[in-house]
């Protein structure tokens, strides 16, 4: 089972968003890198091209440059996934504590 965060910050002024999690895990993520592999369907290319949510294959997706990488605010989506609102508006990128997991920069194994 993913562990869920404890604390979520996010600091425009460093770009980053920065998880604290129950394990003990810090993860640092840099916003563009977020915005670049956001999961909707519409950044992945449509739903014939969604796969398993969470998947690390997806890292193999080229990431392409999105749009702002602003962060307007953060959102819980239940008790499983973080929302990201971009200052240009997009906000269909629903982040599970999974996928976040996944994408952390760090290197360690999840």
């Amino acid at each position: 089972m993913t562990p869920r965060p404890s604390k979520i910050t996010a600091s425009r002024s460093k770009g980053l968003l920065t998880i604290e999690w129950e394990d003990g895990h810090h993860s640092e993520y840099p916003l563009a890198g977020l915005r670049a592999a956001c999961p909707c369907a519409e950044c992945r290319g449509g739903h014939e091209k969604m796969g398993g949510g969470g998947s690390p294959d997806m890292l193999e997706i080229p990431l392409v440059p999105t749009g702002s990488i602003e962060l307007e605010k953060l959102e819980g989506v239940g008790n499983y996934a973080l929302q990201l609102v971009w200052k240009d508006g997009h906000s269909y990128g629903i982040y599970t504590w999974e996928y976040l997991r996944q994408l952390c920069p760090c290197g360690e194994e999840h």
